[in-house]
């Protein structure tokens, strides 16, 4: 069965996951969210928006935009929603913006609260919920700031929701998050349909803009936020052979690739450590794995919470990452953020990201023996890692709010 059709027995309002952490839900439970979604679910359908308030920046009055972000909200913990929950946050009292919130992801009454836990069934339920919430939410928005996954769940979510802002007279914003953006446009003809009429598509990173460039989209760059205060920086001085990687147990992380490449660092490094931060399908293959290799010190941890996950990076000394698809992954710029060397494959979007010797240590896709002996070089060259680090911690700046709030501005405003 081919990947795209094998999404409709999952909840098609995930994120992809090509672009996700190995994180858990919030503790409360399906339900729970974070205090930036449950006052937008507060304030929903409560008030009627006046005329747009006015801002003045250096002398110039801009209208203030009101904006309404549609994307995944946190009872499924993934990429898209936790980029959608800081920007709500940092929003939040904001002078410049109107901001609110629209989940794609709408609970379903009580009565039918029973079917949340059948795929495919619960989305049916959803889409008519969503649809209802997408005509109200959107009534008196200047902007729908749209998030967008692909293949089923961008015919699910996204495109609806560009749909009904266009009814409600409002522009539309794709932010299109997927790094299977490629293969998505080329079995999905309908993608390209929409995606031509929306007003801006916004993308975290150069990749992107180059596979919509090939489509004849035109796209512009935003990168995603990272919030730096819950990772602490520190110089690995001795390194140490302890490995990280948070990536989950997906077919598309190759988190296998990572345990053969460990097992060869072991045989260098006897007293190596691997912490496998998160879960996902694959790990009874990947636990049977290092069984059959009969593998110490690997250290399944389980998932981890936005509040908890700067702990594993600060615990170990290299980060180590095999996907062999990806976009823009936020495990990276954290590794970043906490002076985590980081070795990693190269994957088509990669190099946008990880420079080879400045701020990381690339590999071919698949490749576990390039991949061990980039970690078994940085244990060899602590001048080498400590370098990588430094600048890669640099690099990690570029993604703080601070650094992405007045593009986020400049792309709502190039709209009205």
């Amino acid at each position: 069965m081919s990947e795209p059709l094998k999404c409709l027995g999952k909840n098609l309002f995930l994120d992809d996951p090509a672009e996700g952490n190995a994180r858990e839900s919030s503790p409360g439970g399906a339900n729970q969210l974070s205090p930036a979604l449950q006052r937008w679910e507060r304030q929903k359908g409560e008030s009627t928006p006046g005329e747009p308030a006015l801002s003045e920046v250096e002398g110039t009055q801009f209208s203030r935009p009101r904006v309404c972000i549609i994307a995944p909200s946190l009872r499924y913990v993934g990429g898209q929603s936790v980029q959608a929950d800081l920007l709500l946050r940092h929003w939040q009292n904001d002078p410049d913006i109107d901001i609110s919130f629209l989940a794609v992801d709408p609970p379903l009454p009580r009565a039918l609260a029973w079917a949340e836990s059948i795929p495919g069934l619960r989305t049916i339920l959803r889409e008519p919920i969503y649809f209802w919430r997408l005509w109200r939410g959107l009534k008196d928005v200047d902007i729908a700031h749209i998030f967008s996954a692909s293949y089923w769940s961008f015919l699910l979510a996204p495109a609806p929701a560009s749909f009904f802002a266009k009814m409600r007279g409002a522009k539309t914003l794709i932010n299109y998050h997927s790094g299977e953006a490629r293969d998505h446009l080329q079995r999905f003809r309908s993608a390209k349909f929409v995606l031509s009429r929306v007003d801006k598509i916004v993308v975290p990173s150069g990749y992107l803009v180059n596979v919509f460039r090939d489509f004849g989209l035109p796209a512009s760059v935003v990168p995603n936020i990272v919030d730096l205060s819950q990772f602490r920086y520190r110089e690995r001085i001795p390194l140490r052979p302890h490995l990280v990687c948070t990536r989950g147990f997906s077919p598309y992380y190759s988190v296998d690739v990572v345990v053969r490449a460990f097992a060869a660092v072991k045989k260098e490094y006897p007293e190596a450590q691997l912490d496998l931060v998160g879960d996902g399908p694959l790990e009874g293959d990947i636990r049977k794995l290092v069984a059959d290799l009969n593998l110490t010190g690997v250290n399944f941890t389980g998932v981890a919470s936005r509040q908890e996950i700067g702990k594993y990076y600060d615990q170990a000394d290299i980060f180590i990452n095999a996907s062999w698809l990806d976009n823009m992954p936020l495990s990276i710029i954290e590794a970043f953020a906490s002076g985590t060397p980081v070795v990693t494959t190269a994957p088509e979007c990669m190099p946008y990201l990880v420079e080879h010797e400045r701020t990381g240590l690339l590999s071919p896709v698949g490749d576990e023996k390039s991949l061990a002996a980039n970690v078994i070089r940085l244990l060899r060259d602590p001048a080498l890692s400590a370098s990588l680090a430094q600048t890669a911690h640099e690099q990690s700046q570029k993604y703080t709010w601070q650094a992405v709030r007045e593009q986020w501005l400049s792309s709502y405003r190039g709209l009205l």
